[in-house]
């Protein structure tokens, strides 16, 4: 499992720094991680996730939002999953819509999923690390991480 913290707040001034955010957390990835990424439209979800799969071994500049597609998959140190759910109707259930169930079922994957949010309260027993993204325009990032799993959290 991941070596993440549990909980931690920085201050982002810039994509680069958002890109390292990315690529330090990747770095610490073990598989059967699910990293949720919520934030306003370009907050820098894909910046992470691009900061992320560098972090696994993957070239960023070969990464792509998968907006229409929903799921995208690279092969990297580790298998990893990105899914897009912003163009999924609010009434959808967002997880059976790209089959986050099955996905999931590969422990050795990492799965980051942006618009986290269109999944709601949902709970899944990977090892889930929660990102926030506050600010837009040319003002800084607030980044906020939550590293939560299930025996930790009590939650069955």
């Amino acid at each position: 499992m991941s070596t993440q913290p549990a909980s931690e707040t920085i201050v982002s001034n810039s994509p680069d720094e958002t890109f390292r955010f990315g690529e330090k957390l990747g770095r610490g990835l073990k598989g059967g991680e699910l990293v949720l990424l919520s934030g306003g439209l370009g907050a820098g979800k894909t910046v992470i996730t691009k900061g992320i799969l560098s972090g696994l071994g993957y070239d960023p500049d070969e990464v792509t939002s998968p907006s229409f597609t929903l799921v995208n998959l690279y092969n990297a140190r580790l298998d990893a999953y990105h899914i897009d759910l912003w163009r999924l109707d609010d009434h959808i259930d967002a997880a059976v819509a790209v089959g986050l169930d099955d996905i999931l079922a590969d422990e050795k994957a990492v799965v980051i999923v942006e618009w986290a949010e269109k999944l709601g309260e949902r709970v899944f027993s990977a090892y889930m690390i929660r990102i926030t993204i506050t600010g837009d325009g040319d003002e800084p990032r607030q980044i906020s991480t939550k590293a939560e799993h299930l025996a930790r959290s009590g939650v069955k």
